[in-house]
């Protein structure tokens, strides 16, 4: 064997051990975070994500949607790192989780821009999304049949909405039922008779916010209470989180995090 060919076997060798060793140290030094839950949530904990991967660009955080339910249940199995919801937890579901109250969202109750209706009461809300109203000028709107729009069983914005609004009334069964926050916003943009609920995060100007008993949704009335529909943004963990996932947790409760979850138009938990 000539000396040509064994000094291109020996580069050959250290080129490949080499690649293996940078390969090996990304593998060991890339960290991951999988959020999982509401949809509600997932456009503040995008956000939080992006600020905290840039001051950390070794961690990748996945952010996902689903609903809150999903969002629960992937946190009780551990398939996500971080589960968020949008409603309280129940009994059974706190004995098995952490959870961090990142903020707290108003729910908008939303009609078309069209519709001349400014307010209504919690008591018209129930009615009109039970079916006992079907008319807007049963409360002095249009002579025209109300379009409810609805989100999914398992919706964290929903089963608030059930809470605190409908109680022991049940959701009209004919309701269009849409599996987000957006999907119920553009609904109501496109349908001059539509009526729907959405959370305030996610509210702008190409549909119109009711007032409730009086009071406007908005950061203020959300946060002195006067708003009276309203839910936490919560980020579960399966037990005590350790490590990345813990420091991302600390670093979103914290004054910086906190920031972040204001500028979306959430209410922080910590003001």
């Amino acid at each position: 064997m000539d000396t040509k060919t064994i000094v291109g076997i020996i580069v050959a060798i250290l080129v490949i051990i080499g690649a293996l060793m940078i390969l090996g140290g990304q593998g060991q030094g890339e960290k991951k975070i999988d959020i999982v839950g509401s949809t509600s949530v997932q456009p503040v904990a995008e956000k939080l994500a992006a600020e905290y991967m840039k001051k950390h660009p070794n961690v990748k955080i996945n952010v996902q949607g689903g609903g809150s339910s999903v969002g629960i249940r992937t946190a009780q199995q551990g398939t996500a790192d971080i589960g968020t919801s949008s409603r309280e937890l129940k009994e059974d579901e706190k004995k098995t989780l952490k959870t961090y109250l990142i903020g707290k969202d108003g729910i908008a109750v939303i009609v078309n821009k069209q519709n001349n209706i400014q307010g209504l009461t919690t008591e018209q809300l129930r009615d009109i999304f039970s079916g006992k109203i079907r008319n807007w000028k049963e409360v002095g709107g249009p002579d025209a049949t109300i379009t409810v729009i609805t989100r999914e069983e398992g919706s964290g914005t929903r089963k608030a909405f059930e809470e605190i609004v409908m109680k022991d009334a049940k959701i009209r069964s004919d309701a269009i039922v849409e599996s987000s926050t957006e999907a119920v916003k553009q609904a109501v943009k496109q349908d001059p008779n539509a009526i729907g609920f959405i959370s305030l995060a996610h509210l702008d100007n190409t549909v119109k916010a009711l007032k409730i008993n009086g009071v406007i949704p908005s950061e203020k009335t959300v946060a002195d209470g006067s708003y009276k529909l309203q839910r936490p943004f919560l980020f579960l963990t399966k037990g005590e989180p350790t490590g990345v996932v813990k420091d991302f947790i600390d670093w979103v409760l914290s004054p910086e995090g906190q920031t972040i979850v204001k500028s979306e138009k959430v209410v922080p938990a910590k003001q």
